[in-house]
């Protein structure tokens, strides 16, 4: 059985931050306090120092390679370094903290276990620390630790320290980073880097590099998901054949069913071998050559992976991007090829659904995407990849995007759930409406609404005006749409009691609770999604026909129905309320439970995992709780709901 030649764990860090806070010289304090620079690169340094006419070593030059960043003092292109100590081996990625290279940044961060963030203690948060910490999230980064660096030029003052801590606290905490540690530096003289400093008598957690030769980062890999793309079939003689690659997630050994994507062809692993020899078991990051039991049609591009583990298999993607072409936008108008790991395909963006602010993490309508803008996309394949949301699976959801004419790497891209394709194909036509029986009444693409033959809208003895004066309020639908998890439940019952303590008149209609009943003879497929929607629809007419407000909170995922709902309402009595929360922050919260048993295989059609949601277009409000708190949220919708009268 082969053998790891050094049992020490690898931790992969990257450094980011804005302008002049340090990050080249805190790396250098770190590898000439850990024993890691040798005795010529020393020399130079002090030769350095002496040319300039500075009696202190500029540690900054031992990544700082090119020319015009000595020169200029500022870090332009990613510099990676090795070090090691008695626990852990370290690979480093120093990035750029000028905005012009957030394209550096996200190619140093996009492998990194840890990311640390540079602030200086005189100037507090900067657009671009937040600016990194946002990329950290995106990139699934799950340590941070902000280094409140230059603490020398502030007295060591714990005062400057807190004042940091409590700006970044309140930022990361609405990003999708759990473990963020604040440490107090000075990297110039090395206080709290490789050892603890006595002039922070008041601080007392770890130095930078205990903090690193200590956090938890085995937890972060995915050791479940097995993912093999095949780079590779060797083929030395006619009684060899075997499959090389890298196993990017997972792990695999002898005796196990597996099935190669896109064939669906199953059969069972014989060997895992390296060029050291056989292995018992092949894990995440080795190189290795799978021999099968069959002799399958396999080649460079396609997948193995566990016969009941299996991934996304699309052709229409969603994915969050990072735009680094500095010659062109993104264009919708353009073919590009996108890099999954070993596949390459022809990919068009069909949409730009959003751009994100960096500063404070709203989402902007846009077309397009310019150099160092993030954003959310949908992109149409030419043929299927095989993917992992990146939330899950790191090693198996990026990509990049290439312009097929210069060949340069236009974006990277983080995967997110299938787009729809019945969206994609042109479904949700618009709604046509029509007058029948004195009332409204909808089609859906040329087939009628439900109503009965021979029938008459029969009118109240007390109209809806009558009520609404006994009620001093005007009667409203408030629709809730989300996806499961996205908080709509929990809005909804929060105006319901807000509305009830003020003596109005509210009912709530929740998704689950009429499929106890009114709705419990349907399933989920499209149709019976549309038809639940319908009967809700018309209920909360008849309940708003009797002077109430009505909060309806139901997934519904077709534009096409939300569409009717709203046909059955006067315009401004109807406010559709888009309570928008990403699927990874929704499978994260998981009340319900519904996105284990996704995962695990034990429930299909789940909206936003493997059944279509249509997001609103032009809602009268959006409330995105992954990023704004309940109170905030309540008071908005509120808001809302008052100008109805």
């Amino acid at each position: 059985m082969a053998q790891a030649t050094d049992p020490r764990e690898l931790l992969r860090f990257t450094t980011a931050g804005s302008v002049d806070d340090g990050k080249s010289t805190l790396i250098g304090r770190l590898l000439l306090d850990s024993h890691a620079v040798h005795d010529d690169q020393m020399d130079g340094l002090r030769r350095a120092a002496t040319l300039r006419g500075e009696t202190e070593m500029d540690l900054a030059l031992i990544t700082d390679g090119l020319k015009a960043e000595r020169e200029q003092r500022i870090t332009i292109d990613v510099a990676y370094r090795y070090f090691s100590t008695a626990r852990r081996s370290f690979i480093i990625a120093d990035t750029p903290g000028h905005e012009q290279y957030t394209r550096n940044m996200v190619t140093g961060a996009s492998t990194a276990d840890l990311a640390i963030i540079l602030v200086d203690a005189r100037s507090g948060v900067l657009p671009q620390s937040r600016r990194h910490g946002l990329i950290a999230s995106l990139l699934g980064i799950q340590h941070l630790v902000v280094a409140v660096n230059k603490m020398d030029l502030v007295a060591f003052a714990q005062d400057a320290f807190d004042a940091v801590v409590v700006e970044y606290t309140e930022f990361s905490s609405r990003l999708d980073i759990h473990d963020v540690t604040f440490i107090p530096v000075s990297a110039l003289h090395g206080d709290n880097v490789v050892a603890r400093s006595d002039r922070t008598p008041w601080y007392d957690g770890p130095s930078i590099l205990h903090h690193l030769e200590t956090v938890t980062i085995s937890a972060d890999r995915n050791l479940v998901d097995f993912r093999f793309p095949v780079q590779t079939v060797i083929r030395p003689h006619q009684d060899f054949r075997g499959l090389a690659g890298t196993v990017i997630s997972g792990t695999i050994g002898p005796g196990e069913a597996v099935v190669a994507l896109p064939s669906g062809i199953e059969t069972r692993v014989k060997r895992v071998s390296t060029h050291a020899g056989v292995l018992d078991e092949g894990v995440a990051g080795q190189a290795v050559v799978i021999e099968m039991d069959d002799q399958i049609d396999v080649g460079r591009g396609d997948m193995i992976v566990r016969t009941h583990n299996v991934p996304t298999v699309a052709r229409r993607l969603e994915a969050m991007l990072c735009w680094m072409d500095d010659e062109r936008p993104l264009s919708t108008s353009t073919g590009y090829i996108l890099q999954h790991g070993t596949r390459t395909v022809r990919a068009h963006v069909t949409d730009v659904l959003y751009r994100i602010d960096v500063e404070t993490l709203h989402r902007v309508l846009v077309d397009t995407l310019r150099l160092n803008e993030i954003g959310r996309a949908a992109i149409t394949l030419s043929a299927p990849i095989f993917y992992d949301a990146y939330h899950d699976n790191r090693a198996n959801g990026g990509f990049v995007l290439i312009d097929p004419a210069s060949h340069r790497t236009v974006a990277a891209g983080m995967l997110r759930h299938a787009s729809a394709d019945t969206v994609a194909d042109g479904a949700g036509a618009p709604l046509d409406v029509a007058v029948a029986d004195g009332r409204t009444s909808a089609r859906r693409g040329g087939r009628p609404g439900a109503v009965s033959p021979n029938v008459v809208w029969e009118p109240g003895v007390v109209d809806r005006a009558a009520r609404e004066a006994r009620n001093a309020h005007a009667a409203a639908v408030i629709w809730f749409t989300g996806l499961s998890g996205s908080g709509k439940s929990t809005l909804a019952r929060g105006i319901e009691s807000q509305l009830f303590d003020e003596d109005r008149q509210v009912v709530r209609l929740d998704g689950d609770n009429v499929r106890h009943g009114l709705c419990g003879d349907l399933g989920f497929s499209e149709a019976d999604r549309e038809e639940n929607i319908r009967r809700v629809a018309e209920v909360a007419k008849l309940f708003f026909e009797a002077g109430q407000i009505v909060l309806c909170s139901f997934i519904s995922p077709y534009a096409r129905d939300r569409a009717f709902a709203r046909s059955l309402i006067p315009a401004d009595r109807f406010i559709e309320v888009h309570v928008r929360c990403d699927v990874e922050e929704c499978s994260r919260r998981d009340p319900k439970g519904l996105y284990a048993r996704a995962r695990a295989g034990e429930l299909s059609g789940l909206t936003g995992v493997d059944a279509p949601y249509e997001e609103p277009v032009a809602p009268d409000l959006v409330v995105d709780t992954a990023l704004t708190s309940v109170v905030d949220c309540l008071a908005a919708i509120r808001t809302a709901i008052d100008r109805v009268g």
